[in-house]
């Protein structure tokens, strides 16, 4: 907005010194353009923010954490700076017509920012279309997942082992944050990689603000700080833990000579606190969200159990994607692969947890959910680790009992008894050992 009233203001002043003449315009006629565009530029501006309203209220009804997690609409207030900015700029450069001075390069200009405008906004508003749909959400959230996913979990060439889930790490995550991203990829025992020490005298990382919650970590700058002053930090709560004023975050175990306070205000402040999580290194936090949408669609207000399908399809995707990688508790190496930062993180167990069972719970007594479920499972067995199957293997069975306790038709246990990608209808829906 500023850059249009600025540009309003220095390019009429140049206009006369321009080579190029721009539209043919006269004084009155040129004062009635710029003065259609400003009007219609803040109708389009006070429209774009009522459709913003509206869309809002309609993803909430999915989950009130989308709104803030997806990010979709700071490229929205972006247009309404766009559209309140080309009104300025008109309304500036109207202030240079006068008798004979005509702008008419600043006029042609004024003209040209209409079609971008209205480009911008049949874009943005198409792409809303989609945005808005419970299908949509959950693209949406599936590709902010993917990406974390890639980043905090890396895939290894070595077969992924869960660590357990005391803080006792068992392996070195080849971490996004090295400074020089040229850590050691690859898993490392815990003799390797020795596991961190008690507390009792350490230096403490305490959070001195209002409660709130841990949104992100600098794990570049952390991962620097605790290789330049030799020491590790242990981190006591993951990204996304809710933290009270005066609770330990995190403490510094001293490996060198400089542990004092200005390391522990530079330790500080690689902290981020927010009211509320993000998916942004927080990979649980993603398949909350598209467990969310999953149970608000079986809910009995709603009873889409189509949308339900629709999430599960991107559980599934990031589901695959962590079966073969490490996950659990983590130590971040700098360069030269000393471990410097313990991170703790959830296990396969906890994220299957989180990524399955409540659809479980609510989607047992629906045929279209009870059969994407069982194709969701089998795909997972048939691709996991042998160590990982077990935790698959009991929400199976749970399926099977919870639909078999809900479906009691013989028709409808007949169906729900075969797997489908599409919920009803797939490929998979057909018997190969009927006619």
């Amino acid at each position: 907005m500023g850059g249009g009233a600025l540009l309003g203001w220095v390019l009429p002043e140049w206009d006369q010194n321009l080579p190029t003449p721009g539209l043919g315009f006269d004084a009155s006629t040129a004062q009635a353009t710029l003065a259609a565009i400003a009007g219609g530029m803040i109708t389009l501006a006070g429209f774009v923010v009522t459709a913003i309203t509206l869309v809002v209220q309609t993803v909430q009804t999915m989950s009130p954490r989308l709104v803030g997690a997806l990010g979709h609409f700071s490229r929205y207030l972006v247009l309404f700076g766009l559209l309140i900015g080309t009104a300025l700029y008109a309304l500036v450069a109207l202030s240079h017509v006068h008798g004979r001075s005509v702008p008419r390069v600043s006029v042609t200009v004024a003209i040209a920012l209409v079609l971008i405008d209205a480009t911008v906004v049949l874009y943005l508003l198409s792409s809303l279309r989609h945005a808005v749909t419970g299908g949509g959400l959950a693209r949406a959230v599936g590709r902010r997942l993917r990406t974390v996913i890639d980043q905090t979990c890396p895939a290894q060439d070595s077969p992924a082992q869960d660590s357990p889930a005391q803080a006792s790490p068992t392996r070195a995550r080849p971490t996004r944050a090295s400074p020089t991203q040229t850590c050691p990829a690859g898993r490392a025992d815990t003799a390797q990689y020795p596991s961190p020490q008690g507390r009792e005298g350490a230096p403490v990382i305490v959070h001195s603000g209002r409660p709130a919650v841990i949104f992100s970590i600098d794990e570049t700058v952390l991962t620097r700080i605790a290789a330049r002053h030799g020491v590790r930090v242990v981190l006591v709560h993951p990204v996304g833990d809710f933290i009270r004023s005066g609770e330990t975050v995190a403490y510094l175990e001293a490996g060198g000579t400089d542990c004092g306070r200005r390391t522990v205000r530079r330790v500080t402040a690689c902290f981020h606190y927010g009211p509320n999580r993000t998916v942004e290194q927080d990979t649980g936090y993603g398949f909350r969200l598209l467990a969310d949408i999953a149970i608000r669609a079986l809910s009995p207000a709603v009873n889409d159990p189509t949308t339900a399908v629709q999430a599960l399809d991107q559980i599934e995707d990031s589901l695959l994607r962590l079966a073969s990688r490490p996950l659990g508790p983590a130590w971040l190496t700098d360069a030269k692969g000393t471990p410097r930062v313990f991170c703790p993180a959830p296990d396969w167990a906890g994220i299957l947890s989180l990524a399955l069972d409540e659809t479980l719970l609510y989607g047992a007594s629906n045929p279209q959910t009870v059969r994407r479920l069982h194709a969701l499972l089998q795909r997972l067995l048939a691709t996991a680790p042998a160590h990982r199957q077990p935790a698959l293997t009991e929400r199976s069975d749970a399926l099977e009992r919870l639909a078999a306790a809900t479906l009691t038709d013989p028709l409808l246990k007949r169906i729900v008894a075969r797997p489908d990608r599409q919920g009803l209808g797939g490929t998979l829906a057909a018997d190969p050992s009927e006619p």
